[in-house]
């Protein structure tokens, strides 16, 4: 079964028509509401310079884990 969504509300218009395999590698400021220094941040302070590298570093994703469990043990 395939599965699509439509991504252009979170994305900079330059990223709309890339696939999520081409976004993984996409810098941190192709997400909409991320700017070019919110990036140059997010790389000296964790070394995050793209969404695959946001996606995967161990405090968000240690955040995203906390949120979810708080959501549900509400």
């Amino acid at each position: 079964m395939a599965v699509s969504a439509n991504l252009d509300k979170i994305l900079d218009k330059a990223y709309e028509s890339s696939s999520p395999a081409e976004l993984l590698n996409a810098p941190v400021a192709a997400l909409a509401g991320v700017s070019d220094s919110d990036a140059e941040l997010l790389q000296k302070a964790f070394n995050i310079k793209t969404i695959g590298d946001l996606a995967g570093n161990k405090y968000f994703k240690a955040a995203g884990a906390i949120a979810a469990i708080a959501a549900v043990s509400a």
